[in-house]
Order: C-alpha cells, then sequence, then structure tokens
C-alpha cells in the first residue's frame, strides 16, 4: 500500500488532495472517503492507501489511517 500526506480536505463536500510520499498529487472523491469509514480527516494526516489506475487515470480506491 502506498501512503501520503493530507493536503486539504473540504468536510462539507468531503473531498480533498492527498500527497504521496512521491510528490505526487491524487484528488480524494466523496465515495472512496465515505466508504473508508474515517469520519474526518485533518491536514498533515498520513494515510495508507490503494491505488487504482496509472498516469492520468490514477484513483485511490481505499483509504487507513496510519496517524491520529
Amino acid at each position: 500500500m502506498a501512503q501520503g500526506t493530507v493536503k486539504s480536505f473540504d468536510p462539507d463536500t468531503a473531498t480533498g488532495t492527498l500527497l504521496l510520499d512521491s510528490q505526487e498529487e491524487l484528488p480524494i472523491e466523496a465515495s472512496t472517503f465515505l466508504a473508508s469509514g474515517l469520519r474526518e480527516l485533518r491536514l498533515g494526516q498520513r494515510l495508507r492507501l490503494e491505488i487504482e489506475g496509472a498516469d492520468d487515470t490514477k484513483r485511490i480506491t481505499r483509504l487507513d489511517l496510519v496517524s491520529f
């Protein structure tokens, strides 16, 4: 599983941006966040994630908390 840090998160829309350890940014889609079972995300929070697709079609399919 890859890891990254929450760069931005809007609790009203349940969307945001995750900065991967590779310095690549990926969007957090509302459906992925809601399926994760997490109730909130904070800036700088570390997450484990699964990624599907390649290049321009990459998307986060699973989020797990690494630290609080």
